[in-house]
């Protein structure tokens, strides 16, 4: 039986050179590709794919968000996160959205192949380099009152922020949430009293700390 994958990465070299190795191993194939969170949501829910391949950093709508709406949908999906990120930011955050995986792009190709068969038969895999990383912050963080101020924003409020954050506007929220004008200026206010932020310019970077872009300001 071939495991079934959809890559989601907005680097097409990327996504070929995944494609191309994947599907030179056995037991393995490339069902399909998106360029972003946004695509990579609707293909999950269409494709049904064993497992999916995900950046964090991707325009649109991020790897971490995208992970969400995902398994909200249908817990049964696999994710691994594949990302540059080493920083405890992104790995924590990707593994609370429900990546089963966290692998580092620099990582060789066995690797990949280990964590995809590990994934495919229900267990967790993390880059070795991670490894301490992520066990150093459930530690110190897992029962601690120090929580992310991202944690306070809803799913979709995150995903507004992100698209105020890469220059939206918000007719253009609005058309691609498929929700009225009114409903993104009272996310955008929500996010601003939330975060005690009354600026777009801190609300950017704000986005950018939290991992929910990389644009830069």
């Amino acid at each position: 039986m071939t495991i079934k994958i959809l890559l989601a990465d907005d680097h097409k070299i990327i996504r070929d050179g995944l494609k191309s190795l994947i599907d030179n191993e056995p037991g393995m194939g490339v069902a399909a590709e998106a360029r972003n969170g946004r695509e990579a949501v609707k293909l999950a829910a269409s494709l049904k794919p064993d497992i999916i391949i995900m950046d964090i950093s991707m325009p649109d709508l991020n790897g971490i968000e995208a992970t969400r709406q995902i398994l909200s949908d249908n817990s049964l999906n696999k994710v691994i996160a594949f990302s540059m990120h080493s920083d405890k930011r992104f790995v924590v955050e990707m593994l609370r959205a429900g990546a089963m995986a966290y692998l580092l792009k620099d990582s060789a190709f066995e690797e990949l192949v280990r964590a995809i068969k590990a994934v495919a038969d229900g267990q967790i895999y993390l880059s070795p380099r991670i490894t301490g990383t992520v066990i150093k912050d459930y530690m110190n963080q897992l029962n601690s009152s120090d929580v992310s101020e991202s944690v306070s924003l809803t799913s979709r409020e995150r995903e507004v922020l992100q698209l105020i954050a890469e220059g939206q506007t918000t007719k253009q929220i609005a058309s691609q949430l498929h929700v009225s004008v009114k409903t993104v200026e009272t996310h955008r206010r929500q996010i601003m009293d939330k975060l005690k932020i009354h600026s777009i310019a801190e609300l950017t970077k704000f986005a950018i700390r939290e991992g929910l872009t990389t644009l830069e300001v």
